[in-house]
């Protein structure tokens, strides 16, 4: 199976969702977040910098919960459209 490449909008969309977890995440480190998360680290640190796009909606569920997010609040962030 082959996956259709990302259209400009998608990944402007993964690198607000990465940006938005960093910022939760505030000062605790990426390792603590992860781990509470029940997700590796490394998945956590391409997540946040956009080069995982468009990860799985129950590592984003894990991920809000653990920092506090609203997954309602965060898809509606994640939607917005720079104007």
């Amino acid at each position: 199976m082959v996956r259709t490449p990302l259209t400009p909008e998608e990944r402007e969309r993964g690198e607000r969702l990465g940006a938005l977890l960093r910022a939760a995440r505030g000062p605790r480190s990426m390792t603590e977040v992860a781990a509470a998360a029940g997700v590796s680290a490394e998945t956590l640190r391409k997540i946040e910098t956009g080069r995982a796009p468009t990860p799985a909606f129950f590592t984003v569920a894990a991920l809000a919960g653990v920092l506090g997010l609203s997954m309602d609040e965060l898809a509606a962030l994640c939607a917005l459209v720079n104007a």
